[in-house]
């Protein structure tokens, strides 16, 4: 995919507020006042009329027209229409920045609003046909290797922790060159799930052509079309809203962390019913040896 055809492809799914935060730099400053209220309470603005958002914003009827074209919309009622829709999907993102005044009470508003619309954004972006490809993969699979780096690392050692649902051996070595032979090793049905949000991260895109290299599958799981999505047999593309503020916290993680259980899960589902009762009775004596450990502690 072209960057083009990604960005055509990821602004179709955009809702009304992420467009406006997109255009803002390209919008006239009498354009900028309509969005600056409308982005201060989006709740509030979608109460207005022309004119009382006009009055607002301290600018002309016309001027709250040509912001509406401006943003996608096709007149003042397909932008209430629009933002009404897009109030429905929930919190809107958080457009400001984590401040040094902020008190502890913001800083927690903030990351949770700025959160779940990025897993909302990841939600509504992600292509249910290539999960379908990576599920189908996953169960042809006689092995799997997560390799990521950083943050990316989290995800595949949490993704290797689920090895009971995959049902097949996992692993997630955190040393390159160790994920570097593990590639090498790689037989036809291998699958390398090659995690890096940006998707420039070297090692991880060598270790994904050593896979296709010994003939094995890869699935890239990445938050844009990149050399690494490009690289891969199944990209899974997960778009979050990445902001570069020294205080916001990276919500990409959690979007990956996400994708993988859906993987796990799906993946279980289609296992045999075998399987399906291993699993049970491995997560019930878990329970029954944690419980044992609590007794223990107690009688101590």
């Amino acid at each position: 995919m072209t960057l083009d055809v990604e960005q055509a492809s990821e602004e179709s799914t955009d809702t009304l507020l992420e467009r406006i935060t997109r255009q803002l730099p390209h919008l006239r400053r009498s354009e900028q006042r309509v969005a600056a209220v409308i982005m201060g309470d989006p709740v509030r603005a979608a109460q207005f009329t022309m004119a009382g958002l006009a009055e607002a914003a301290e600018v002309s009827e016309p001027t709250v027209m040509r912001f509406c074209s401006s943003v996608g919309c096709e007149g003042f009622q397909d932008f209430k229409i629009q933002l009404a829709q897009t109030l429905a999907l929930g919190l809107p993102v958080t457009h400001s920045s984590i401040t040094e005044s902020d008190s502890p009470g913001d800083v927690a508003d903030k990351i949770f609003d700025h959160t779940i619309s990025s897993l909302d954004r990841a939600r509504r972006t992600l292509d249910s046909s290539a999960v379908d490809k990576a599920v189908a993969a996953i169960l042809e699979a006689s092995d799997i290797l997560f390799v990521g780096f950083g943050a990316s690392g989290i995800i595949a050692l949490d993704a290797q922790q689920k090895f009971p649902l995959f049902g097949v051996p996992c692993q997630a070595p955190e040393d390159f060159h160790q994920q570097f032979i593990a590639a090498t090793m790689s037989g036809p049905r291998s699958v390398t799930v090659a995690i890096s949000n940006t998707g420039h991260t070297e090692q991880t895109l060598t270790v994904a052509r050593a896979t296709k290299k010994a003939g094995g599958t890869v699935i890239s799981l990445t938050g844009r079309t990149s050399p690494l999505s490009e690289a891969a047999d199944i990209p899974l593309i997960v778009r979050t809203f990445e902001d570069t503020d020294v205080y916001t916290p990276s919500t990409s993680r959690l979007a990956g962390l996400v994708v993988i259980d859906v993987l796990a899960t799906a993946v279980a589902l289609r296992r045999s019913p075998e399987h399906t009762a291993a699993v049970r009775r491995m997560k019930s004596e878990l329970a029954a040896m944690r419980h044992a450990d609590d007794d223990d502690t107690e009688q101590a």
